[in-house]
């Protein structure tokens, strides 16, 4: 028998919800509100990684990256349309929260994304999952910066031995094993199911 598990650090966009703002939703906008995908794409390039770091506000973000030049939609009938393009994997909520309740595992969140879209993603669908949240718009860190995950297994209080990550990004996955952590790469619900109740099973000594 391995080490038990007894934590998950979870990436949130394209593993428990949809990604919070994407190269597909910036398309959606533009076809919706009518303005040039090429040059506000430009603009978003300039900006989003400072606004992920929390170091301007969704506001200042919107300014520079939309609301440069006058517009006939305002900026909260925008950022209604970026809030609504957020959606939940039910399977991927479901069977975190069912594995958290049946081996009482600390559940912690480690995601690159602006602070209020990732708080609207919070309170309206991971407060009763997630028991912490590592977010580079919260804390100033950003993947594939080792500090977040330092500072996510220094709030979990978890040994790295008895923790794994997961993310939909390889390169993710393979840096928070680099780190101590089991790296789980997300492809599907089913792959990653079977995954963690192997591990939660047989432990750490079952990782292949």
């Amino acid at each position: 028998m391995g080490q038990e598990i007894k934590a998950i650090y979870t990436d949130v966009g394209g593993v428990l919800l949809t990604n919070g703002w994407d190269t597909a939703m910036r398309k959606a906008a533009a076809e919706k509100f009518g303005f040039d995908y090429e040059q506000m794409n430009k603009r978003h390039g300039l900006m989003y990684s400072t606004h992920e770091l929390g170091k301007i506000d969704l506001d200042t973000y919107l300014d520079f990256t939309f609301f440069y030049e006058k517009r006939d939609f305002t900026k909260e009938e925008f950022k209604r349309f970026m809030y609504e393009q957020s959606q939940p994997y039910p399977e991927m909520l479901g069977l975190l929260k069912a594995l958290k309740d049946r081996y009482n595992l600390k559940i912690g969140a480690i995601s690159n994304e602006g602070k209020e879209l990732m708080s609207y993603r919070i309170n309206t669908w991971l407060l009763d999952i997630v028991d912490f949240f590592c977010v580079s718009g919260f804390v100033g860190y950003r993947k594939p910066d080792p500090s977040l995950f330092n500072l996510a297994m220094d709030v979990g209080q978890i040994p790295k031995e008895q923790a794994v990550y997961i993310d939909d990004r390889v390169q993710f996955a393979e840096i928070s094993s680099k780190l101590g952590l089991r790296g789980i790469h997300h492809t599907s619900y089913e792959s990653t199911k079977q995954t963690l109740e192997t591990l939660l099973k047989e432990g750490m000594s079952s990782w292949v």
